[in-house]
């Protein structure tokens, strides 16, 4: 077993415990990489509540790039030295695999956050040898080195900055691929992000390659909001006022064509749908956990839709190296997101992202020998 370091969530609500941990060689099916940088997200914090699975002690993170260092004998498209971002697994079988929507996998849940492979067995131990929880997202990057099914894999282009694309993965394809994947927004529509966070933000940058003429931006925090004005926000609203929706409505002259709730909290669905013009559509993308409730009146339903959107609905082998691209151009500047923290900061990136001072911590990984 190889020796890694990594950040392991030890008790509810933390903080995390660096320290080393034994992980074991990859499965015919499955590659070894070396992470060079993780994104922190929401979802880890959720998970370090206990509010979602998996089970303490475990190896959270889900947001990594790096290279590839073994794979396995029935790996055929990945070879050592490719450079690569990690990405939610799925089975590949289901109806929602073979029909172009793996995100929505029949078994999502149990892949992603059981905390083991599909198996019921896990790659990581601690150093005296007992079991840790893995396998998050498929990957549990939130450690230098990973051992990740090939379908978590996405090989991207040679002269890719690694450094900065682990959030491609999970947050920043969630919001792009809700603009241009669900909503397809066409050029000319109109558009309110509810949330100026990480997934956010990256709608807002979709929205302006896919050319929206309005694009409003609804946060608690200015500096937020000042931040997607840069990345194309035309409009940005305080989300503390009373009457958000009515606002939002007010401001684009009628309602939207599309609202996406990148929080996740009963108020913020349903400011969205009620920002809809007539033939809008909403998307939820955000999730505060289990347990909550959406009401919205029947008459605001009609001729509108909601949907509930899962990492962007994407194809993360497509949709990664095309955001990646867009970055390349200057279109999608998601460095302008990040923060660089190392490893051994990590709980100090999880306070300044939940006091709201960094909007994507990035957790660098730092390794003897380069």
């Amino acid at each position: 077993m190889l020796s890694v370091k990594a950040a392991v969530a030890r008790s509810k609500g933390g903080p995390f415990s660096v320290e080393d941990v034994l992980l074991a060689p990859p499965r015919a099916d499955e590659v070894l990489v070396r992470l060079v940088a993780t994104g922190l997200c929401h979802t880890d914090l959720l998970a370090l509540d206990q509010i979602l699975p998996p089970g303490l002690p475990a190896v959270l993170g889900h947001e990594g790039s790096g290279v590839v260092q073994a794979v396995g004998e029935a790996v055929t498209t990945l070879a050592p030295g490719d450079p690569v971002v990690l990405a939610p697994m799925s089975c590949g079988s289901c109806r929602p695999c073979l029909t172009g929507h793996p995100m929505h996998c029949a078994s999502f849940l149990p892949l992603n956050l059981r905390g083991r492979r599909a198996d019921g067995s896990t790659a990581y131990r601690d150093a005296a040898g007992a079991e840790i929880s893995g396998h998050f997202f498929g990957q549990s990057s939130f450690a230098d080195h990973v051992v990740a099914h090939q379908r978590s894999v996405v090989k991207v282009r040679a002269d890719a900055p690694l450094e900065l694309l682990g959030p491609l993965g999970c947050g920043l394809q969630t919001g792009a691929g809700a603009v241009l994947e669900v909503f397809a927004a066409p050029p000319g529509s109109s558009l309110v992000v509810f949330g100026a966070g990480p997934v956010g933000l990256a709608a807002v940058m979709a929205a302006r390659i896919a050319g929206c003429s309005r694009i409003i931006a609804v946060d608690l925090h200015r500096g937020r909001l000042d931040l997607a004005l840069e990345l194309g926000a035309t409009d940005v609203l305080d989300g503390g006022q009373d009457a958000v929706a009515a606002a939002v409505v007010k401001l684009s002259g009628g309602g939207v064509d599309f609202a996406l709730d990148a929080v996740g909290l009963p108020q913020t669905a349903r400011a969205a749908v009620e920002s809809l013009a007539t033939g809008g559509t909403a998307g939820i993308v955000g999730s505060a956990g289990t347990g909550q409730d959406l009401s919205v009146g029947l008459v605001q339903m009609l001729g509108r839709t909601v949907k509930g959107i899962l990492q962007g609905d994407s194809v993360p082998a497509l949709l990664i190296p095309r955001l990646l691209d867009f970055f390349m151009a200057g279109r999608f500047p998601l460095d302008k997101l990040i923060r660089p923290y190392p490893l051994a900061d990590i709980n100090q990136a999880v306070a300044d992202s939940t006091g709201g001072t960094a909007v994507k911590p990035l957790l660098l990984h730092h390794h003897s020998g380069g």
